[in-house]
């Protein structure tokens, strides 16, 4: 059974309830960071680090930036335990859905196939996405719109952000009629924005998120409880 992000991060915290606070450093997909942060907090452990566009992420661990936890795609993980810069032991997080987002109180347009995510994208006046270069979500969707053939007319509407929680919480505050793309973890984490829909079959794309402990980790007993009591749940 596939399990999501969510389900296995609010799981943990029953886990840890009695823990003694400690502190982790993440090197993240933007994709985990609220669920983090709040599954975090129930368990008395304190996040630092950073979340973002994936491949931001993972060059950063590859340069040699000190963390505790690394979560990242699945084969992006896979590669980074290749060259030993996390600790063998990857645990599957969950799966998470690339879905288009509005504002909270706009109408949601119908995005149920490619007809209708074509005329939604055309009808909104700013795209917002993450990072098209390196984030799992913004590369995606631009091969939506070259799918779509609409690359070209909406070119001069996208907005690309460095991650997709920043990409949202910039199209809540905007005028006009906006629409976003993004994980479906960062629209729902941000106040002011809902999740329409995933996008439709044969534009979709759901990624697997995976957590393993970095090879440099200050604190590795700590951050393999944390990633084996999410294991053990899945």
């Amino acid at each position: 059974m596939i399990r999501a992000l969510a389900m296995s991060l609010v799981a943990f915290a029953a886990l840890s309830a009695s823990a003694e606070p400690s502190t982790l450093k993440f090197l993240s997909a933007g994709a985990a960071q609220a669920l983090v942060r709040s599954t975090a907090g129930k368990a008395g452990i304190t996040v630092e680090g950073s979340f973002g566009a994936v491949g931001a992420m993972k060059e950063r661990v590859q340069a040699g930036e000190q963390s505790d936890i690394v979560i990242l795609r699945r084969d992006q993980i896979d590669d980074l335990a290749a060259k030993k810069l996390v600790v063998p032991g990857t645990v599957d997080l969950g799966i998470v859905p690339t879905s288009i987002g509005v504002r909270a109180s706009d109408p949601s347009p119908s995005v149920t196939d490619e007809a209708s995510l074509r005329a939604a994208l055309l009808a909104a006046d700013a795209i917002y996405i993450p990072d098209p270069a390196k984030a799992t979500a913004g590369i995606h969707f631009m091969k939506v719109l070259d799918k779509l053939g609409i690359r070209e007319q909406v070119a001069a509407r996208i907005r690309p952000f460095p991650d997709g929680a920043t990409a949202m919480h910039a199209m809540v505050e905007a005028s006009g009629h906006p629409i976003g793309c993004t994980q479906a973890t960062e629209i729902r984490a941000t106040p002011g924005m809902k999740v329409v829909a995933d996008l439709p079959k044969g534009f979709d794309l759901v990624t697997v998120y995976s957590g393993a402990v970095s090879a440099n980790a200050s604190d590795r007993a700590a951050a393999s409880k944390f990633l084996a009591g999410l294991a053990d749940r899945l």
